[in-house]
């Protein structure tokens, strides 16, 4: 199993190696943007678009790798100063109850939209705008799928520290 769960890891660090340069080329489109709005007078409505969907892609799909490494918002009262004996046991708490059936109603949920969004082939949110909503849409099942598989990596490590006591 930690076979595994050192493949999901490698997923999701190759996912975020990849989707790290939309950082970088969404500031740089977004300067383009404002550099074209207010000094040529020149606006584009798909240009200003596509900082939204990579925007949404970025956090969409590097979420999995932001759980991997601990970094996702964690809201805690009693976590920080917890042993981590205690920690482990919120956490495999946490992930099978609170983060995987969430993350499974919300792919359950959005699945009729997105499947609807492929069907029509969905087009701009904005008139004028990029004609690939169906896209866009798609990025909440990968996401879900990125962090049960993520969840799915921690938890056998959870457990198998666990069971090393």
């Amino acid at each position: 199993m930690l076979g595994l769960a050192n493949v999901i890891d490698w997923a999701n660090r190759t996912v975020a190696d990849v989707i790290r340069w939309l950082a970088l080329i969404m500031v740089l489109v977004q300067f383009c943007i404002v550099i074209g709005r207010y000094v040529f007078g020149f606006n584009s409505i798909a240009a200003q678009e596509s900082v939204l969907y990579m925007h949404a892609t970025l956090f969409m799909l590097a979420a999995g790798f932001t759980l991997l490494v601990d970094k996702h918002v964690r809201v805690d009262v009693f976590y920080a100063k917890a042993s981590k004996t205690i920690r482990r046991r919120i956490d495999i708490f946490g992930h099978l109850f609170l983060l995987n059936p969430s993350m499974i109603a919300l792919l359950y949920w959005s699945w009729p939209s997105v499947r609807n969004s492929w069907k029509i082939l969905e087009g701009p949110i904005s008139v004028g705008g990029i004609e690939a909503v169906f896209l866009l849409k798609s990025l909440i099942p990968i996401f879900c799928i990125l962090i049960l598989l993520q969840s799915f990596s921690l938890l056998v490590r959870l457990f198998h520290e666990e069971a090393k006591k």
